[in-house]
């Protein structure tokens, strides 16, 4: 599902100088927080902000202050029209549900939240229109949500009653030969991409790859948002190779609680620099641009493919326990990333990339297991022969490439859409997509060693019992090149992740609903059905793991341990930066940072 699914088959940032410069600083400038109440205020309130005030902040802003309306509501009153059934079918292009500030790319989570718009919206183009919004929700104490790509699964990319700060709009990328982070030594200089906040990864990876023929790590989901990705940790197919995103990021621009805007890099800010690289999205400021290190691109990307039915319980038992080895002995390296997915039906899914090698090679390394399973056709046998290709690898996000594909990418249909738009076609059953429910855990590498591998084995047969576990070998640094994992362990993520070898993900959705729309109701009975076994199956694998940790973009909402999770050593440490650059929480997520100190909704602060 989604981001566990497998391949889901410009202009220039301007300069930061003139009248523009003063709203940018590198050093830390005086607090400008006002006193706050307990409350943040609602439409309702008496003290909601007057017409006149939102006047003036749309004429700071450029008149980019918009009033949200969803085309959900037309559905709301008008069920089984020709405009409801048409909504339903739009729902499934993302590049439609990205630009509508009344939708986001999940509706809800049954018995965990639902999409609310905002009351109004802020359609920033510049850093200075990020600026204005912050000031504005700061000074009058409301509720502000951050949108970019709006694939947040927790729910953070909407509230009702709230003011939304929508960078969709701001999308320039800027390619570099050698950048320098502002206070950084010239020896410093590396190739990179400058990316606004609202860039999707499909136009980053077009520009990076198909055009300047770089490599950037990114996300696989080729829609969803740079910058929260970036802060979440990020991921993509080839992260055994090249690290995350935010183990990438070379400088940020921030807007901090106090309505200035910052660069953080390693020399400037640093403390609010660490904590944007996996410390979460929306917690710490609203990030308007990333710099990214680029990466020599390999000559070819591959794919090996297969499925493999087994014939009984215990011919089950035997292929998890032999696909562990043979990831532990061929695979557990830079070369290889994306899924081995176990199916409830003892079917196993092979989905693996590969980078750096050619297709013999790839054909090599797979040929010992594929041996064995025919060996035994008593044992098992294949629903779908192996399969392996390999490519040029700066065609992987090429649209004209990808258009002559049939099958591996959909297009934004629309009237005068961009012919980039293109997207994953095992993507699209993501889009608008209700989450029933959803949880992940980073496995060791250690549980691979030969004394504790049955017992991994053992663990994962009963959890697929209960529901499909798939294991990312991508999102596991355990076999990545000490560069790679020495820049991850300089972010915020939980160390985990260094020595991990995969992330278990199990979750579980249906296609786009909303409650109170007729024949689009979340099937909420089915729903509570699968989240228990979810939860029977991730209980199975936490038996084993020695110390839960989970992916914070990829992770249960209702997660009880959640600081420790996400983060593990390395929360307390965040929450001394969060208090000292939003010490009054304007920045608020469900299970974000600081987010402890108020109401669920994110409108009351707790004694």
């Amino acid at each position: 599902m989604k981001r566990r699914n497998f391949m889901r088959s410009v202009l220039m940032f301007p300069l930061l100088s003139g009248t523009f410069g003063p709203l940018l600083v590198s050093a830390r400038s005086r607090n400008a927080l006002g006193p706050k109440g307990t409350r943040r205020r609602r439409p309702t309130d008496p003290n909601w902000p007057t017409s006149k005030e939102w006047a003036g902040l749309a004429s700071s802003v450029g008149g980019r202050l918009i009033t949200v309306k969803s085309p959900l509501d037309d559905c709301l009153g008008g069920p089984g029209s020709a405009n409801c059934d048409r909504l339903f079918s739009e729902l499934g292009n993302p590049y439609f549900v990205g630009d509508e500030p009344g939708l986001s790319q999940t509706l809800g989570w049954v018995d965990a939240w639902s999409f609310a718009p905002s009351v109004y919206a802020v359609a920033a183009e510049t850093a200075r229109d990020v600026v204005s919004a912050v000031r504005f929700a700061r000074d009058n104490n409301l509720r502000l949500v951050v949108k970019g790509g709006g694939h947040s699964y927790q729910g953070t990319s909407s509230s009702a009653d709230s003011l939304l700060l929508w960078t969709r709009h701001m999308n320039a990328i800027e390619v570099h030969e050698a950048f320098v982070p502002e206070g950084c030594a010239a020896a410093d200089a590396r190739k990179a991409v400058s990316i606004e906040a609202g860039a999707m990864w499909m136009q980053v990876y077009d520009v990076v790859t198909t055009q300047h023929g770089r490599y950037v790590q990114g996300g696989g989901c080729a829609t969803v948002g740079v910058a929260g990705l970036v802060q979440s940790g990020g991921f993509g197919s080839f992260s055994k190779a090249f690290g995350t995103a935010a183990g990438s990021l070379m400088e940020a621009h921030v807007v901090t609680a106090d309505g200035v805007l910052r660069i953080a890099n390693s020399s400037t800010n640093s403390d609010l620099f660490w904590s944007l690289k996996g410390g979460g999205g929306g917690s710490f400021g609203v990030v308007t641009r990333v710099t990214l290190e680029t990466h020599d691109l390999p000559d070819l990307f591959g794919l090996v493919s297969a499925t493999i039915e087994a014939k009984s319980d215990s011919a089950f038992r035997q292929l998890i326990a032999t696909i562990l080895t043979h990831y532990r002995d061929n695979l557990m390296n830079p070369h290889w990333g994306e899924q081995i997915i176990l199916k409830t039906d003892r079917r196993l899914v092979i989905q693996m990339l590969f980078q750096g090698i050619d297709r013999d090679a790839a054909k090599a390394t797979w040929s010992g297991f594929f041996q064995a399973i025919e060996m035994a056709p008593d044992e098992f046998s294949y629903a779908s022969k192996p399969f392996i290709i390999d490519f040029p690898a700066r065609h992987f996000w090429d649209p004209d490439f990808l258009s002559r594909m049939p099958g591996a990418t959909k297009r934004d249909d629309r009237a005068g859409s961009a012919p980039g738009n293109l997207y994953w076609s095992g993507d699209a059953d993501q889009c608008a997509q209700v989450l029933h429910g959803y949880d992940s855990v980073w496995l060791p590498a250690s549980l691979l060693d030969e004394a504790q591998l049955t017992t991994l084995a053992d663990s994962l047969y009963m959890a697929a019992r209960e529901w499909e576990v798939s294991l990312h070998c991508n999102k596991g640094l355990a076999g990545a090149p000490e560069k790679a994992i020495d820049a991850a362990r300089d972010t915020a993520m939980n160390p985990a992740v260094l020595s991990a070898f995969a992330l278990a993900i199990l979750g579980a959705e249906e296609p786009p609903a909303y409650p109170g729309i007729p024949g689009h109701e979340p099937h909420v009975a089915a729903a509570r059905d699968h989240a228990n076994a979810i939860r029977r199956a991730m209980n199975e694998i936490r038996k084993v793991v020695p110390a839960f940790a989970s992916y914070v973009s990829e992770s249960n909402f209702f997660e009880k341990e959640w600081q420790s999770a996400f983060w593990g050593e390395n929360h307390r440490k965040l929450v001394a930066v969060k208090a000292k650059y939003d010490h009054d929480g304007l920045f608020f997520v469900h299970h974000g940072v600081g987010s402890e100190s108020w109401s669920a909704d994110g409108f009351t602060r707790l004694a």
